[in-house]
């Protein structure tokens, strides 16, 4: 029996522009709201990532966060 889809967490998040396009145009090619996309991508983040990328991406990010916030 498949799981019931629920949402019990609600939390506020703050994005970057090019973030939040990037998850619409996933949401929106996918058939999901936000919502549901944040969800598919973290319950299944193992799968959809790839851990060597990830990581210098991360790296990346990191390193241009604070003239980022500036």
């Amino acid at each position: 029996m498949p799981k019931r889809f629920r949402l019990t967490r609600r939390f506020p998040v703050a994005m970057t522009e090019d973030g939040y396009r990037r998850l619409k145009r996933f949401s929106r090619d996918a058939g999901l709201d936000e919502g549901e996309a944040l969800s598919f991508l973290f319950e299944h983040f193992d799968s959809v990532t790839n851990e060597d990328n990830l990581t210098a991406r991360l790296r990346l990010f990191n390193s241009e966060l604070d003239a980022r916030k500036r």
